[in-house]
């Protein structure tokens, strides 16, 4: 498919995300980063749009939303150091709330970006995620 033709994903951080992220000193070039890798295939796959992905010279792990392809959504963050993994039930959570962002109108996204819920990264073409 021509570029011109590709679908642009939005790739956005919830406030807490990025909360975490400033105190971990992860910045938004290595998420926009991550994400590029994460659709080479260089994450963990959880299923039902759940993916784990390794930041922060692979201190810090992520947990990133994403179904659909039209949003991917840092949603949770955590020092490998603290915790091995995230539990089952957060899994089931993960995958709940992944199914629900996925049903968000461009609207609804634009509504969580202005009123500070969201915020979003990979700004311009060059940084631009493409499916």
């Amino acid at each position: 498919m021509p570029s011109s033709e590709k679908k642009t994903a939005r790739v956005l951080k919830t406030s807490l995300f990025s909360k975490w992220a400033r105190k971990a000193r992860i910045k938004d070039d290595e998420l926009c980063i991550a994400i590029k890798e994460v659709l080479l295939g260089q994450a963990v796959d959880l299923g039902g749009g759940v993916f784990k992905k390794r930041l922060n010279e692979n201190m810090h792990r992520s947990i990133i939303l994403a179904r659909g392809g039209k949003v991917w959504v840092y949603e949770y963050l955590f020092a490998k150091k603290d915790r091995d993994n995230i539990g089952n039930d957060e899994l089931v959570g993960f995958r709940k709330l992944a199914k629900a962002y996925e049903a968000l109108t461009h609207r609804q996204i634009e509504r969580l970006v202005e009123d500070g819920d969201f915020l979003e990264i990979c700004h311009g073409e060059n940084e631009q995620v493409q499916n």
